[in-house]
């Protein structure tokens, strides 16, 4: 162990380094590796002595979130709604890429946390401040879904499935694959990738899609925004939805 990782491990303990080792632990092995016993002998204490920090594993995890999304670029000053959006989502999208586990967890928690919701609340602030209604910050808000944290839920992860690297019997269920599915073979041998030029093992450019979804959502809703768009039935009152309410979803609000 160098001098350093050494009186690293005799710092005082806090929750703010018990947080920081558990991302550290997180990040090299995965959530799933993650244990008050590691992080314990990682931080060179008794299990015993992190519940003073973290009451529980659930705590520990809740506190790994905020801080992660602490570290969300704040909006660049005087930026219009629109590229302020863009560009914390982007932010956050940059955040969540070199902690590959966090959107999992973030999506595990029962209730947003103290810094997700401060998060929250200033997306919103910067749809109304720049001159949405409610409705439509609250319409917003549903469309943009976990992509404001920097995420988004796939149909299906590619991310192994490189028949290229699989020999002949990848190949041969790659075909067999296209042959009873030609259409997603269609598309796939169509799309633009970041691999090799062949069915089934080229990867598509997440960044790129991330970002095409992005901005067709940003610039549907300032076409939206420019038409003084409401939901059905909303009035000039606008009123805000109850909690679990699904009024305006006929209209693909």
């Amino acid at each position: 162990m160098t001098q350093q990782a050494e009186a690293g491990r005799r710092a005082p303990l806090n929750r703010e380094r018990v947080l920081r080792a558990a991302i550290a632990l997180a990040d090299d092995g995965g959530i799933q590796s993650l244990s008050m016993r590691k992080l314990a002998q990682e931080l060179g204490v008794v299990p015993m002595a992190l519940y003073k920090h973290v009451p529980n594993k659930e705590q520990l995890l809740d506190g790994m979130v905020d801080t992660i999304v602490a570290r969300i670029d704040l909006p660049a000053s005087g930026s219009g709604w629109k590229d302020g959006i863009r560009g914390r989502v982007l932010s956050a999208r940059r955040v969540l890429l070199r902690h590959r586990w966090a959107a999992q967890v973030i999506e595990s928690r029962t209730g947003p946390t103290p810094a997700v919701l401060e998060y929250l609340d200033s997306m919103i602030g910067t749809f109304r401040d720049g001159g949405f209604s409610v409705d439509l910050t609250h319409h917003a808000m549903h469309a943009m879904g976990s992509r404001l944290l920097g995420f988004s839920q796939e149909l299906f992860d590619d991310s192994g499935n490189d028949v290229a690297d699989g020999g002949a019997e990848a190949l041969a269920a790659g075909a067999a694959m296209a042959a009873r599915y030609p259409r997603i073979a269609e598309l796939a041998a169509g799309a633009t990738h970041d691999a090799a030029s062949v069915v089934g093992s080229r990867r598509c450019d997440d960044q790129f899609e991330f970002e095409f979804a992005l901005d067709l959502i940003l610039d549907g809703l300032e076409r939206l925004h420019r038409r003084g768009w409401t939901s059905a039935g909303s009035s000039g009152a606008e009123p805000v939805p109850s909690p679990g309410s699904r009024r305006g979803t006929e209209t693909g609000a």
